[in-house]
Parts: structure tokens; sequence; C-alpha cells
């Protein structure tokens, strides 16, 4: 059964890379290995995407002890403590089943994996149903040691809702080095990572935002997704203050004769302070990074 979707194979075929990936997608597995298993463990914090009520799809962080995330079996996932009650998914989990992406990375290591499927409410906070297990290689992600964090604390500070970036939020996303990406199709929801130098990102009015795709695993499952379903949703994390900005629009992909660039118009924003309680350090930067013109 082929892993990739309509959308995806169609960008495939356009950029030439179709034999690359079918090798790369034997990688994709329902299963999750023990390997997986024990890098669940280890790790603070974990990217979900969904789409909340309305079907805006979001990119959501969430954080806890290591060990908050394991693997109850190997197609199951447990998370504990669910999404924050101040999350834009914070009631999009539903006994009857929601499509979710997710993508476990660790800066200290440079590692990341992403597992799709179907979350659930547990007592416990909610369990995934496996169908998409797989790793990524480490381009375009920034190095950084984890200082500490209090994950058991709420949150404080006012949550600021908007249709359009502010001037504060435009220089958040102007010095990113590192946003998470959720999209969405009609058999699922996928999270990736997007990295680069400061100024990957680029901001091109208040509402606007575009950033070029680099060269990667040729797997090309966001921009498949966005083929299909322009929804799209961006989590930007302020890995010193533990500031989250989430936006959620419509994205498309512009295919030119030598790069293609992904736009975003934002229709909503929600900035949290203190949305995460985790503390990094400042960045090593990725060494296949591109320079920012």
């Amino acid at each position: 059964m082929d892993p990739y979707t309509p959308g995806s194979l169609a960008v495939q075929a356009h950029v030439g890379v179709r034999e690359v990936a079918q090798h790369v997608g034997r990688s994709i597995t329902p299963g999750i290995r023990p390997i997986a298993a024990a890098f669940l463990e280890l790790q603070p914090m974990l990217m979900i995407g969904a789409a909340d009520g309305a079907g805006r799809v979001w990119s959501s962080l969430l954080t806890g002890t290591p060990g908050f995330i394991r693997a109850t079996g190997p197609h199951t996932v447990s998370v504990a403590g669910g999404v924050p009650a101040r999350d834009p998914l914070a009631d999009a989990i539903t006994p009857e089943g929601t499509p979710v992406g997710t993508l476990a990375l660790d800066p200290r290591t440079r590692r990341r994996m992403r597992l799709n499927g179907t979350a659930r409410p547990s007592a416990r906070g909610f369990v995934i149903e496996a169908e998409q297990v797989f790793s990524n290689c480490p381009k375009y992600l920034q190095k950084r040691e984890w200082y500490g964090s209090d994950p058991d604390r709420p949150g404080t500070g006012t949550v600021q809702h908007g249709e359009a970036l502010t001037p504060a939020q435009v220089r958040q996303v102007q010095a990113a080095d590192t946003f998470f990406v959720a999209t969405a199709a009609p058999d699922g929801v996928d999270v990736s990572h997007r990295g680069g130098n400061p100024g990957f990102v680029r901001v091109d009015g208040p509402r606007e935002l575009s950033w070029r795709d680099y060269p990667g695993n040729a797997m090309f499952l966001t921009l498949g997704n966005l083929e299909e379903d322009g929804r799209a949703g961006l989590l930007f994390v302020d890995w010193e203050t533990g500031t989250t900005l989430q936006l959620s629009g419509l994205a498309h992909t512009e295919y030119g004769p030598e790069e293609r660039v992904t736009r975003l118009r934002v229709e909503r924003s929600v900035e949290t302070p203190a949305g995460s309680p985790l503390r990094w350090s400042p960045p090593e930067y990725s060494p296949a990074n591109p320079p920012e013109a």
C-alpha cells in the first residue's frame, strides 16, 4: 500500500523525485518499534496538529515530565495531561476519534519522529492509535540544551487572540529559526518541522508569511497536503521565554524554476505567554541551513 496521498504523489512527480520517494516511503510503518518507544519516553514536549470545531487547522505544543508520552503497545501511544485548556485544540479530541499528526523533536540530539493516527480521550489524557510512524533526518534542526522547566506549572498571562500579526509578533517571526506546521489531507493530519537561519520566514504583511522549501527527504507530505487542502497551522516557540505563537490560515506553494515558496494567509492567531514551561539555550545552528539573502 502506498503511504502517500494523491497530493504528495503529484508534487513528487512534478519535482521529479518519485523513485526516491518510493524508497524513502518504506520507512513509514504503522508500528512503534522499541527504539522509537524509548525515544518518546525521553521527551519533555510533543507537537500535535488537528482541526478545531470550526475546521481550522492548528499546531500546538504539549509538555510534561519525560514519560508523559509513552507507547502502550505496538500501535498505541498514551499522552498524559491532554491539550491545555487555553489552546485552540483544547476540545478537538473527541470520543468518536480525531485525526491527529504528532512530532516528537529533541533539540539536544537533533532527532525527530513523526506519528500520525487517530486520537481519543483517556483517563490519563488521550491515546493515539498509530497509522504512520517514521523518523526524519536532522537537516535544519538547531541544537539546543534544555535548561529545565516546571512542566506542571499552569500558564500565566493573558492569551492574545487576533486575525493579523502585531508588530511584536512580526519581530518574533522574523527572528525565528524554527517553526512547526500542521496540514490536513482527506485521510489524516501531519505535523512537520521547518528550520533555518533567522530570516528564513518572511513577513510579507500583517497577514502574509512566506518561506522557501528547502531540499528534504523527497516525501513532500506537507506540500502534498497543501495541494489537496490548503488549511495549515503554524507554531512558533520562543525557546528562552516560553511564549508560543499559533497561526491558522490557508497556504499554497508556488513552484519556480529554481525554488519553491510556500505562502500562508493568516486567518487567526493565538499568542500565549508562558505557553511552554520549558527553557532552552540559544541555538547552535544546523550546518545544513542555507544562507538568507
